[in-house]
Parts: structure tokens; sequence; C-alpha cells
């Protein structure tokens, strides 16, 4: 691995299909160990219930409210600042609850892959 600075391109943001915005920060095949994505979420609006097989995933809420539900933790208030750690293999989700963009950074270790994600049902 080499140094490397990767200018943020916020025009690259884009809908992903469990329910949010995703702007990838950096998930390169030359640093397979983390993977770095925005995600937004509007209003009023709730991600699916879905989890990552094989990766660790950790949000950093850095704007906006909203309602977090991992595995069998309770549903809990997160704001900016809060850190949720979930382990592979867990289902999870999220709810903005609040007026304005629920923002947060979705840190994966290994790197986010599409063939990890996994779509669930609610009573999964």
């Amino acid at each position: 691995m080499r140094a490397k600075i990767t200018h943020s391109q916020s025009t690259q943001e884009y809908w992903f299909e469990e329910g949010c915005h995703i702007q990838e920060i950096g998930n390169q095949p030359d640093d397979t160990r983390v993977s770095v994505a925005r995600a937004r979420v509007p209003p009023g609006r709730q991600t699916r219930w879905h989890c990552l097989e094989g990766t660790v995933e950790r949000y950093l809420v850095t704007a906006g409210t909203g309602v977090v539900e991992v595995g069998a933790v309770p549903p809990t208030r997160v704001g900016p600042g809060d850190l949720v750690l979930i382990p592979p293999g867990v289902k999870q989700r999220i709810l903005n609850d609040g007026g304005n963009d629920l923002v947060f950074y979705a840190i994966c270790s290994p790197r986010f892959d599409i063939g990890n994600y996994r779509a669930l049902d609610p009573d999964d």
C-alpha cells in the first residue's frame, strides 16, 4: 500500500437499494482492510433490514438524528458523534426520525463488497 489522498466527489452520490444515498469515499482493491462511505437518509425514511456477511460495519453519525436497530439491541436513538458497531451477519436498519438528513459514515472491515450484502425480511 502507498500513501494516498482521495478528494471528496460529492456529485458521485447514488441511491442504494437499501434505502439511502451513498457516496463512496474509499473502497479500493489496493486497501482491502477497510472502506468508508458517506450515507444519507432523508427525513422520514428508513433503510431496509439487511446484514453484511463476513464484514464488520460501523456507523459514525455526523448529522441529524435517528433510531438504529442492530440485532437484539433495543431500538436506540443516535445523533452526531455516536458510533454504532455492527458485527458480521447481524441484522440492522436505521430510521431518520428528524426533520433534516441523517448523515453517517459507514466504515467496513474488510472493505464493503456487494457480494456480502444481504437484504432481509423483517422476520429474519
